[in-house]
């Protein structure tokens, strides 16, 4: 089955950084679009970022110019690198597998606050 670990949220100050990553097994990664997904307390989880098989990238319009999603299929790993962060990017964080139902991952915690 697939599995998906997510890693390095944690506290930050506003306009701090942090590099969330996202390690995959039980699937051919290198063929799937992998997504980075949000979901605040009360809200609906939301779509950051996604990135193809071949590199051709999306992202959410809260986030672009601040976060860049990328992938290293030799290491079966997907990356956000998140700057400039804001107060509203509190959430929770899941990388995803689109295209395969039920491959979300545990999730890792970003706060901002100060």
């Amino acid at each position: 089955q697939v599995q998906l670990v997510e890693s390095g949220g944690g506290l930050v100050q506003p306009g701090g950084s942090l590099r969330l990553s996202c390690a995959a097994s039980g699937l051919i990664f290198s063929i799937y679009t992998m997504g980075w997904y949000r979901q605040a307390p009360g809200k609906q989880r939301e779509l950051v970022a996604s990135i193809t098989s071949v590199g051709s990238t999306n992202y959410a319009d809260s986030v672009k110019g601040r976060f860049t999603i990328s992938r290293d299929n030799a290491k079966k790993t997907v990356y956000l690198q998140m700057n400039t962060l804001k107060p509203e990017d509190t959430a929770v964080y899941y990388c995803n597998v689109p295209t395969i139902s039920g491959s979300w991952g545990q999730g890792t915690q970003v706060t901002v606050s100060s």
